[in-house]
């Protein structure tokens, strides 16, 4: 844990070492209660603040961020998908956001191009819920892909930002979560593009950032 909040956390770097300075508290407390994938999003949140000492001020939860006339080929290909007169851009929604201090708190979702222009990292939540069902690479490997798209847009814009797709494998029952099989092929496309990969179950944990 770092011993006092950070003024402002400047860079990457800085947004990497409080998501590791925060990961064995994320690993521990999530894996003690079991709830829905918007509660462990939530203690994420708050572990991030108190572990991780992320500024108040520089982190979001369920931030909207609109992007008109997307240029990634995934991000293109879904808003094709939608009915004609909605058409024109595609809206990712982050579920954990670590920010530059240039946000000065503000995330609205009219606040789209400096939401885009200042994220540090953006993080995508699973979590195993269901009843007799596991969580399926497949879903998964989406939201990489999506993660590794929002980043493509941020970079065109002459932006930096790391994705992270993480991953609480809570369930009691080992029947209900993921095989070590579908568990490596997620892990390989977050590798192959360059997504970080957290993963906390009973058995296991990863933390490939």
């Amino acid at each position: 844990m770092l011993d006092a909040t950070w003024k402002f956390m400047e860079n990457l770097a800085q947004a990497k070492l409080a998501i590791k300075s925060a990961w064995p508290k994320i690993q521990s407390e999530c894996l003690a209660v079991l709830g829905s994938e918007l509660h462990y999003q939530a203690m994420i949140y708050h572990l991030l603040r108190e572990q991780g000492k992320v500024p108040l001020n520089q982190i979001g939860m369920n931030v909207k961020m609109w992007i008109d006339s997307p240029k990634s080929e995934l991000f293109r290909q879904l808003d094709k998908r939608k009915h004609h007169a909605y058409q024109g851009g595609f809206e990712p929604i982050p579920d954990v956001v670590i920010f530059k201090p240039s946000i000065n708190g503000d995330w609205r979702r009219r606040n789209n191009e400096e939401t885009l222009l200042n994220m540090l990292v953006a993080i995508e939540v699973k979590a195993s819920e269901r009843a007799n069902s596991r969580l399926q690479p497949s879903e998964i490997t989406l939201d990489i892909q999506k993660l590794a798209a929002h980043r493509e847009e941020a970079v065109r814009k002459g932006a930096e930002m790391f994705p992270i797709m993480l991953i609480i494998d809570s369930a009691l029952n080992e029947n209900e979560r993921m095989t070590a099989h579908a568990l490596e092929k997620c892990r390989a496309l977050a590798s192959d593009l360059e997504v970080g990969f957290l993963y906390a179950s009973p058995t296991d944990d990863m933390c490939c950032i």
